[in-house]
């Protein structure tokens, strides 16, 4: 206990100790600040100021960041739900409607002398006519629900008549929903447009046919009467 009692005084003596040595160099540094302050209080004013424009510039910067950002989140959306709302309004309509639809979509691009098939045992033609360009166009319509996929299968088929039966230069199979993976490498490997919903979204928005073909293949060969590039 004596043992405990010693140590304890000597603990506490150098706890006094430093704490009078640290008053006593803060009162030095005190001082000698104030008997030079008239030299040293520009820098330290702009060491201050230096720092508080630099912490408001850093929160511009930040807040301008978060404003971008979420702008640009908002955009996104905005154009999302746009797309949603038009999609809404091709999922109401009939799959005769539909076809008259993309027709109208042709002709708004500048496609000329479209016409609509509107009947069953077209061979895939559900939308024939000629490209700005001059290219012939041939477009297979399916008007599914938005679950469903298109398979393989039914490429195989548009593949098989779009080019041998309708003579296309540029073959699109366009679609209210998506298809099967099988389906689109498919139509890249052969050069059929595989037109899924948010491509079919974007057209409706006003993209041109013409700006979409090379998102999903190439639709098709080059504009008629030239060569392709070797």
């Amino acid at each position: 206990m004596a043992a405990r009692g010693r140590r304890t005084w000597s603990s506490r003596r150098l706890k006094a100790r430093i704490r009078r040595w640290a008053w006593g160099v803060g009162a030095v540094m005190l001082l000698g600040l104030a008997l030079t302050w008239k030299t040293v209080w520009p820098y330290a004013a702009g060491v201050v100021l230096a720092t508080l424009l630099g912490r408001v510039g850093w929160w511009l910067l930040r807040a301008h960041r978060s404003a971008v950002s979420g702008d640009r989140a908002w955009q996104a959306a905005e154009e999302r739900k746009a797309r949603e709302v038009a999609m809404s309004d091709v999922d109401a309509m009939t799959w005769q409607r539909f076809e008259q639809y993309v027709a109208q979509l042709c002709r708004r691009d500048g496609c000329t002398q479209v016409v609509v098939s509107g009947k069953t045992g077209d061979l895939g033609a559900d939308v024939i006519g000629l490209m700005p360009d001059g290219r012939r166009l041939v477009i297979q319509c399916k008007h599914y629900a938005p679950h469903r996929t298109v398979g393989s299968g039914e490429m195989q088929k548009f593949l098989g008549t779009a080019r041998a039966e309708h003579g296309a230069d540029i073959a699109v199979y366009v679609a209210t929903c998506n298809f099967t993976a099988a389906a689109e490498k498919l139509a890249v490997k052969h050069e059929i447009f595989a037109m899924h919903r948010d491509l079919l979204g974007a057209w409706v928005r006003g993209s041109t046919l013409e700006s979409l073909l090379p998102l999903n293949g190439t639709g098709g060969g080059p504009p008629r009467g030239r060569r392709p590039a070797r």
